[in-house]
């Protein structure tokens, strides 16, 4: 992958700067880059926000969510290298007129623009109309937007067709946060540095890949823009079908963009269709009740403030997914995520064939299969179970479960673990779109997704209650169970 020319400067324009991802996510990564040295000094970082403030309030504002959410001691000196850069531009993002004065701001500088859209995608056409009204696009320029775009296959396709008509696909970067974490961006290097894994990664070794993504929050205050959206457009159609299809993809030729790009794209693609046929046998969703979390009574998704008490808004889906090539026929893909779960947990675990034939049954009747788990999160690392001799002279063999655990927190206690958005900001001013989604991508997942969800309305079904605090619809695990098989947790 290319490393970052410090030589060249970066006018970094955060629309949306006074809100929730800018604060908690944005800020925070780019005080990182420049504790790393990774921000050119001639770079600024412009916050565009509708409200009006002074530069003092606006570096206040900063300073106030660099205590909240950066986890290390803040460094003074790189504070104050951070803090003038920051330049703070009023601005309505709908009034095309308006954006002559953003133009002044930036005027003076030869500098590649990059434009984080850190709004809601309704307004990245009205954003795209006043840049391009006040003359602030150029061909080196780039744009990076956030999920969701669209709710729907169609509704994508006029996000995407706004912002085309301004900018080119090679400067576009549709970020999905998932594909910058270290354990997933490690598969990479798992699958295709060890022989080991690359020699036994298909139908011929593995029985089944279960993908869990646990969430122990509920709505958080969000419940109109959540009950649009649901388990499904909110999770599964971006972050679990990129994870799928670094799991499933083919070998890239390289690590360029296109590459990677290509081979996952014909992952996303050889998914079977889930239609009104069979969508009761390999999908079920729910919506969480009232529960208990760590011993806390918590409310039931309908009883949350705001809510409409009618909604059929799924809080969790299971699926069962498949993927119709020759790599991966017969091998089923377990899909889960929810809100109000036990815990915060999200992991990857491949389950490998059990052995055909077992010669320690005096120790071990019945030989469980090697299991290779990759954990997202809390504790980021990867894990191989797998069988071992118990120490000792007693006269017959006997076995136990043993597992061989990297955790990155333990095995690299010098290196803090970045987060994400770290990487991803990193590799927007590199100009490297590896790890962000194409479009052919989106409207693939999108593709895929709406099948599913436009079965679900056709039945008319209300989710399956789940209690707060357990992991999901007890048809969830009947999904699994008639594979004679079981989730992981």
């Amino acid at each position: 992958m290319k490393k970052l020319d410090c030589q060249s400067a970066s006018e970094i324009v955060i629309f949306g700067a006074l809100g929730d991802l800018s604060r908690r996510k944005l800020l925070p990564a780019l005080y990182q880059l420049e504790v790393c040295g990774l921000i050119n000094e001639r770079s600024r970082i412009v916050a565009v926000a509708r409200p009006t403030h002074t530069i003092e309030e606006f570096k206040s504002f900063v300073l106030e969510n660099l205590n909240n959410f950066v986890k290390e001691e803040i460094d003074e000196d790189v504070l104050a290298r951070f803090m003038a850069r920051l330049v703070y531009q009023q601005l309505d993002m709908k009034e095309a007129s308006a954006y002559s004065n953003l133009a002044d701001t930036l005027s003076g500088g030869n500098s590649t623009r990059v434009y984080y859209f850190s709004t809601p995608p309704a307004i990245y056409g009205d954003i795209c109309d006043g840049l391009n009204h006040a003359s602030l696009i150029c061909d080196d320029d780039r744009v990076v937007m956030e999920k969701p775009i669209g709710h729907c296959l169609e509704s994508s396709k006029v996000i995407n067709n706004q912002v085309a008509r301004f900018f080119n696909e090679n400067q576009i970067y549709r970020i999905d946060h998932y594909l910058g974490k270290e354990t997933v961006l490690n598969l990479l290097v798992l699958r295709f540095a060890n022989s080991l894994f690359t020699n036994n990664w298909d139908r011929n070794s593995i029985d089944h890949v279960q993908i869990t993504v646990a969430e122990s929050v509920g709505i958080e205050g969000r419940w109109g823009f959540y009950d649009e959206a649901g388990q499904m457009r909110d999770m599964i159609q971006n972050h679990l079908l990129q994870i799928l299809s670094l799991l499933a993809m083919e070998p890239p030729a390289d690590l360029s963009a296109e590459s990677i790009r290509a081979e996952k794209l014909k992952a996303v693609k050889a998914l079977s269709p889930i239609d009104r046929t069979n969508v009761k046998e390999k999908t079920v969703r729910g919506q969480y009740a009232d529960g208990f979390l760590n011993g806390v009574a918590v409310p039931g998704y309908l009883n949350e403030e705001g809510a409409i008490a009618n909604s059929k808004t799924e809080t969790f889906v299971a699926i069962k997914a498949e993927i119709d090539n020759w790599r991966w026929s017969g091998v089923p893909f377990y899909l889960r995520t929810g809100k109000r779960m036990p815990a915060k947990h999200s992991e990857i675990v491949v389950h490998f064939k059990e052995q055909p034939h077992n010669i320690f049954k005096d120790s071990y009747s019945e030989l469980p299969s090697n299991k290779l788990t990759i954990r997202l999160q809390p504790d980021e690392g990867v894990e191989l179970q797998m069988m071992n001799k118990i120490p000792g002279i007693a006269s017959q063999m006997n076995i136990q479960e043993n597992k061989l655990d990297l955790s990155f927190s333990d095995t690299y206690q010098d290196q803090r673990v970045i987060d994400a958005y770290e990487r991803l900001m990193l590799e927007v001013l590199n100009g490297n779109q590896s790890l962000f989604v194409s479009r052919d991508e989106v409207e693939a997942a999108w593709t895929w997704a709406d099948s599913i969800i436009d079965a679900w309305q056709a039945t008319s079904e209300a989710p399956k209650p789940y209690a707060a605090g357990s992991w999901g619809p007890v048809s969830s695990i009947s999904l699994i169970a008639r594979d004679d098989r079981q989730w992981v947790e």
